[in-house]
């Protein structure tokens, strides 16, 4: 079957429906079914009139059924390598005029984004590839692309590479990122560089030494927006897992005058070890009532 039967009939871009949570009896891997293949299909073929429908879409359900959400989306990514441009910065180029609006809200946007998946996978996969972009570098078409996909899911799968492979330069550009006036961007510099983000790889050099994402850490504790503050926390929880004197040490510095809100960041920061009784925590959370 056809996953887009009629590609041409609508100029708009098309999200899969999704549902706010798993629904009982479902799983996440349900989010990139058939419908989300015609999705793609359908957007892609907007901006790149020359995309092959009927290949992507027989090679998109080729032994999909039996896979994870996170398996699909790689395997979604390496049927979009073989149906789009030859040279990555080409390839991701229409992947990223493909995309749905940017959300405009921080909260309450269900699962929906998990649509993004293969584009996040696409540059995981294939972003760091100089070999596979005609020689070129393929950093600042990778990080367009990732700026762009966080503001409509989040990048931070796909960022992890790029810390391990480039630590520094993609550091630099994530302080850059964390003054953006887009919250899911600056979101991005804390959860993207977090050491151990749940579901994710971990990067061993942060997890050895987090003292790098510091700065970031410093640019962000005050945003206005819950979301970014709720990520510094987690980052901060991360640290305190291998590092609880360097953790401990920013919420002792932050605590001095600090409002409202960074007072409940940084209850929520310490709250793990907290539980477990460790006296440090402890005092800060009284600290911070």
């Amino acid at each position: 079957m056809n996953p887009d039967p009629d590609p041409d009939s609508d100029s708009s871009p098309r999200l899969p429906s999704a549902p706010k949570s798993i629904r009982k009896g479902s799983s996440l891997a349900a989010l990139l079914d058939e419908e989300a293949i015609g999705c793609l299909a359908h957007n892609l073929r907007r901006v790149h009139p020359g995309f092959d429908v009927a290949a992507f879409g027989a090679d998109a359900r080729e032994g999909l059924a039996p896979l994870s959400i996170l398996q699909r989306g790689r395997h979604l990514a390496s049927a979009l390598r073989r149906n789009l441009p030859p040279v990555y910065a080409d390839a991701v180029d229409v992947l990223v005029r493909s995309l749905t609006p940017p959300l405009t809200q921080t909260d309450d946007f269900g699962l929906g984004g998990f649509f993004h998946l293969p584009h996040v996978s696409f540059v995981a996969e294939y972003g760091l590839d100089a070999e596979g972009n005609g020689g070129e570098d393929p950093f600042e078409a990778s990080m367009r692309a990732q700026y762009e996909i966080t503001r409509r899911f989040t990048a931070e799968f796909s960022m992890r590479p790029f810390l391990v492979r480039w630590p520094e330069r993609t550091l630099e550009r994530l302080m850059e990122w964390a003054r953006d006036p887009d919250p899911h961007v600056r979101r991005l510099c804390s959860e993207g560089s977090r050491p151990r983000l749940p579901w994710a790889m971990r990067i061993p050099s942060l997890v050895r030494d987090p003292s790098p994402t510091v700065p970031i850490l410093e640019a962000l504790r005050d945003d206005p927006d819950l979301y970014v503050r709720r990520s510094v926390a987690n980052h901060l929880g991360d640290i305190a897992k291998d590092h609880p004197e360097l953790a401990f040490g920013i919420c002792e510095r932050w605590v001095e005058g600090a409002s409202r809100e960074r007072r409940w960041m940084i209850r929520h920061a310490v709250r793990l070890p907290a539980k477990k009784g460790v006296a440090a925590a402890l005092r800060l959370r009284r600290l911070a009532a």
